[in-house]
């Protein structure tokens, strides 16, 4: 493991081993033939991912696919942040052998950080969801994690939109329809300035304000050049529980 001067910054990665990747970057081609038999994946925006270098996908979340997508048709092979209840069985051995990235949702966890920054500070691509649930996708729930990892390392974040990975009335778990579309919008990244140890609480959440302000308008653009519209909400048995600390519940500092 590298002990570089960057992976001795606080919070240290030292100490943490890169994710499995081998699997992933084999599992990519053989995973966009499989889903392109079933509907069309669309990218757009593609040129604006840096080809080298760390960088955060930063995406609405809306279905269940969300996930397997962004892994298998993003330009750059990601770790996403998953959430820890994903991580059972053969589908836990699959999200470790492809290096996804264990998170608990409802309480700190050091060990889902320091992942993060191993890949980041090696060059390497963090997938986040800042709505941390699957919902509308309108970025109205916005948590702090994407500005946070943006501060610490100063890797640009890509903005991200879903578009039909869920039809209007969908359930959380349902799959694009056989013979549907779905549109990935990459926008251009968004830079936050590096900031130094110690990291303010309202430093990041101004900073993840400013960073879903840029969003939005990622959003407006993926829609209007889509000319697709999100799915709205979920029926409200289906909302899953998820911690209330997005910066628009929370209000701005």
């Amino acid at each position: 493991m590298s002990t570089t001067p960057a992976h001795r910054e606080l919070p240290r990665s030292d100490g943490v081993r890169f994710p499995a990747r081998f699997l992933l970057r084999r599992f990519r081609p053989l995973g966009r033939w499989v889903i392109r038999r079933r509907f069309a994946v669309r990218l757009h925006g593609t040129e604006h991912v840096p080809t080298r270098g760390s960088v955060i996908f930063a995406s609405n979340h809306i279905g269940v696919s969300d996930g397997p997508l962004l892994a298998i048709f993003a330009p750059r092979s990601v770790h996403a942040l998953t959430k820890l209840e994903m991580f059972e069985g053969r589908l836990g051995l699959l999200l470790r052998a492809t290096g996804q990235i264990p998170l608990d949702r409802f309480r700190a966890d050091p060990a889902a950080v320091r992942s993060c920054l191993r890949v980041l500070r090696d060059g390497g691509a963090v997938g986040i969801y800042p709505e941390g649930r699957r919902g509308s996708g309108d970025l109205e729930r916005f948590h702090r994690g994407a500005a946070y990892f943006a501060l610490v390392s100063g890797a640009p974040v890509v903005p991200v939109i879903m578009l039909g990975t869920r039809d209007p009335g969908g359930r959380s778990g349902s799959l694009p329809p056989r013979g549907g579309v779905v549109d990935i919008v990459f926008g251009p990244p968004i830079t936050l300035e590096k900031s130094p140890w110690p990291r303010t609480k309202e430093q990041v959440e101004r900073s993840s304000m400013l960073l879903r302000e840029q969003m939005l308008v990622h959003l407006d653009h993926a829609r209007a050049s889509t000319g697709r519209e999100l799915p709205g909400p979920l029926p409200p048995n289906d909302v899953e529980p998820d911690p209330a600390t997005g910066v628009p519940e929370r209000g701005a500092p």
